[in-house]
């Protein structure tokens, strides 16, 4: 698991929002946001270290296959990712599934961060119930423009600086915006990118990477990297349409 990367873009500060919370301050979150409901959001997972530490997120796309940003895994082996899903809250709850396969886009590159998108494959089933279901994927292609609604959810750092940690799963509101608009506040936005923004005082931090952004019931993104955090520029996620045939390929 990888710490949170300090990149330089055109002289702006951006940050892949990962982060190994044991090697921080104990006491993650959403900036800006509320408690999820039990069960709202049945799809997504805590990645966590063998040592029970929180690091990503992820969302569950079928019984053996969790999706996640590769800025989260890459480099790390299978043995060292626990998937946790079934649970609002880090230190209760849930069930724990062992990782026995990593599967990182050939082509991530971790100084430009593109192609941040990765799958897990579990050594055993998930078992679905009200509390742990699937989440469905958009059709390759598809398109989430400007001005759709849409939400991320995680439990990400509440607060930057300062580091506040949330126990229960946090969830914040926001909007899509366009890939050109997006690219008037930072470079490295490629059509593989999608921009979401909750206006300043809102959005996703460290902690959050690999989780979801959902819209209309589908995972249209993948918290991958930002100006952290919440300070009034959008948060930058893999577009997970534009790699839906490279899922349907690899999760087998």
């Amino acid at each position: 698991m990888q710490y949170c990367a300090v990149l330089f873009f055109a002289a702006a500060v951006a940050c892949a929002y990962g982060a190994e919370l044991a090697a921080l301050d104990p006491s993650t979150r959403v900036v800006g946001g509320t408690n999820a409901a039990t069960g709202e959001f049945p799809f997504i997972v805590s990645l966590r270290s063998t040592s029970n530490s929180h690091f990503c997120g992820g969302s569950i796309i079928s019984n053996y296959y969790v999706i996640t940003a590769a800025h989260c895994v890459s480099g790390s082996s299978a043995s060292s990712v626990v998937v946790v899903a079934g649970t609002n809250t880090l230190n209760s709850g849930g069930t724990s599934y062992r990782v026995s396969r990593i599967v990182v886009h050939s082509g991530y590159n971790s100084n430009t961060i593109v192609n941040d998108i990765a799958l897990l494959r579990l050594s055993s089933a998930i078992s679905y119930n009200s509390y742990v279901q699937p989440i469905a994927l958009p059709a390759q292609g598809e398109t989430s423009g400007a001005g759709v609604a849409a939400v991320a959810s995680g439990w990400g750092y509440t607060s930057y600086p300062g580091w506040s940690l949330p126990n229960n799963l946090q969830k914040v509101s926001l909007s899509v915006i366009s890939n050109t608009q997006c690219s008037s506040y930072m470079n490295n936005i490629y059509s593989s990118s999608i921009c979401a923004s909750g206006g300043n005082g809102k959005g996703v931090c460290n902690g959050d990477s690999g989780g979801p952004l959902t819209a209309g019931g589908k995972l249209i993104g993948l918290v991958s990297w930002g100006r952290p955090c919440a300070v009034g520029y959008p948060d930058v996620y893999t577009r997970v349409s534009s790699y839906v045939s490279w899922i349907n390929q690899n999760a087998v």
